[in-house]
């Protein structure tokens, strides 16, 4: 049986600065101009820099951490509904909507922006009991 159950909830946020976009491009290799240039981003339809959007699924993966046991992220099924810039803070929740048997449980996952959800989604997590 997992460790978590319906209804269980958590959540997670990030201050996004431009420190925070250049770090996540330095760790992954993604230097999209979108993401790093100010003038380039500027004449894009974002009108500016933006942050990765898996910047914001980092967030999301945060949330689900911080759910009772010891958390194992099998699958993420995401949109992304609007672009994250330098200066949001980003408030991520994770929601077990549904027990599926064994360890495993059903997700809802969001990321708001000023109370704006800016990433929508659903995930399939382990939940282990904590050995500690």
């Amino acid at each position: 049986m997992p460790v978590a159950t319906v209804g269980d909830a958590a959540t997670a946020s990030i201050d996004v600065t431009t420190d925070a976009i250049d770090a996540y491009a330095s760790l992954t290799g993604d230097h999209n101009p979108i993401h790093l240039d100010e003038a380039y981003a500027s004449e894009t339809m974002f009108e500016g820099r933006v942050a990765h959007g898996m910047l914001g699924m980092g967030v999301v993966s945060a949330a689900l951490a911080s759910l009772p046991g010891d958390i194992v992220y099998l699958d993420q099924d995401c949109s992304f509904e609007a672009p994250v810039r330098p200066g949001d803070t980003l408030e991520a929740r994770a929601e077990v909507l549904e027990v599926l048997g064994g360890d495993r449980v059903r997700v809802e996952t969001t990321a708001v922006v000023d109370g704006d959800a800016v990433i929508r989604g659903e995930a399939r997590v382990m939940s282990l009991p904590h050995d500690g």
